[in-house]
């Protein structure tokens, strides 16, 4: 809103420092100062309106460290990143942009699922929640949403870098097609050509390949969406753990939004060119702005959580930022720590039920699952697991830490693959 203000103001009064709202990197720092100021100050009434209302977390006895101090814990905390990441979002972007379109209702939509969920545990008193189906189709629903809208949207173009030879002073150089297209094309890391195209994993099908290309394309954005949003959520068990990492993870995101959306920096880098995604940057700000102002909170030891109502926001955002700048394919570096969490629960279910039919009796690959616990809880404490180590649990504030450290290696290989080739 202010943007198109001031906007309009720039141009037909000339008002001085009106003009500055059409800098992206001024608009970014006011995004991120702003979610600051609303997470910090608007978070701190919200977290007294929680405990007043008594919307406390309920915790189960697993044998954890520290894990009962947790009880009572206001929950839903998720409402204060949604507002810090909507508030600077409206104000500061240009709302006739398709992609911030595509953030503003990702961040509602899965708001949504995520508080009904939290709404039914703590008002309803079901531990279950929302019902697990309906989560899915929520996340189904929203990954057409955002595949068909790329797909349909006249606005959503690339524009294919065209690697060429250069002189003896340059080895390379990288030209551009004359005109932005539709097309499913993504980066792919580690290789020198570094556009994959989904038609062309159809190519026998002639004329019908881009057709075919677009409706695998959805099925992977509907996949993508489902699973970083699922691992954010299984990611929330300890105290700042899924904040710090997506703070670290919207950072890479905007840098590779704002490259992929300067054709100038795109050139450098020989990747695709995408016009408009430059204004992801702004989002980008508020959403970083938003995840450090919740960990002022959030940090060991929490004075609140952010409930599914925060976890699956921030894992959707994560996911779809990703496939609106066609950098999906970056995901399982990037979101590492997210996937490794999915992956670990994965494994403890699978192997429980396969030595439980093998043996009668069913056994586990770790401590505990996600595997945050498994670091958490103490070794030989008469779980039949294969992997006891370390056998002293570790203190919760330590575990977050060394996840966000492998968090932030992560993030490094996520910009240098797009020069390792």
């Amino acid at each position: 809103m202010l943007y198109h203000l001031f906007t309009y103001l720039d141009k037909y009064f000339d008002i001085p420092g009106a003009g500055m709202f059409n800098y992206i990197s001024f608009r970014t720092g006011l995004a991120f100062i702003l979610a600051l100021a609303v997470s910090t100050l608007i978070g701190r009434r919200i977290i007294n309106y929680l405990q007043k209302k008594q919307i406390g977390e309920t915790i189960r006895d697993l044998g954890l460290e520290g894990q009962m101090s947790k009880k009572g814990t206001p929950t839903m905390g998720g409402i204060i990143i949604i507002l810090a990441i909507l508030i600077p979002t409206l104000l500061l972007t240009a709302l006739n942009n398709t992609y911030t379109i595509l953030m503003i209702v990702t961040t509602v939509w899965l708001g949504i699922i995520g508080f009904t969920d939290d709404y039914i545990k703590v008002f309803k008193k079901d531990k279950k929640g929302l019902s697990g189906k309906f989560k899915i189709i929520g996340q189904v629903g929203l990954g057409l949403i955002v595949g068909l809208t790329m797909y349909l949207s006249p606005d959503i173009v690339i524009r294919e870098n065209i690697e060429v030879k250069g002189d003896k002073t340059r080895v390379e150089d990288v030209l551009y097609a004359k005109k932005d297209i539709k097309s499913t094309k993504t980066t792919i890391p580690f290789f020198k050509n570094n556009n994959l195209d989904y038609a062309n994993l159809f190519s026998k099908a002639g004329e019908n390949a881009q057709k075919y290309g677009w409706i695998l394309f959805v099925v992977v954005v509907i996949f993508i969406v489902t699973a970083i949003s699922n691992g954010a959520n299984l990611t929330d068990g300890l105290d700042g753990l899924v904040t710090g990492s997506s703070a670290i993870i919207g950072v890479i995101l905007g840098i590779l939004a704002y490259v992929s959306g300067n054709i100038n920096y795109a050139g450098y880098l020989n990747i695709m060119y995408l016009p408009g995604t430059g204004e992801l940057l702004v989002f980008a700000g508020a959403f970083i702005g938003a995840t450090i102002g919740f960990l002022w909170y959030n940090a060991f030891p929490a004075q609140v959580f952010m409930g599914d109502t925060g976890s699956l926001t921030l894992g959707g955002i994560i996911s779809v930022f990703a496939i609106a700048i066609h950098k999906e394919l970056l995901i399982p570096i990037l979101c590492g720590v997210f996937i490794i969490e999915n992956l670990s629960v994965v494994l403890q279910v699978g192997y429980f039920k396969l030595t439980k039919l093998k043996y009668g009796e069913g056994r586990r690959m770790f401590k505990m699952a996600p595997l945050h616990h498994h670091f958490q809880k103490k070794g030989n404490s008469g779980i039949n697991a294969i992997f006891q180590r370390p056998m002293q649990a570790m203190p919760e504030s330590r575990i977050v830490i060394r996840f966000w450290i492998v968090g932030i290696i992560l993030a490094a290989v996520t910009i240098i693959t797009l020069k390792i080739r």
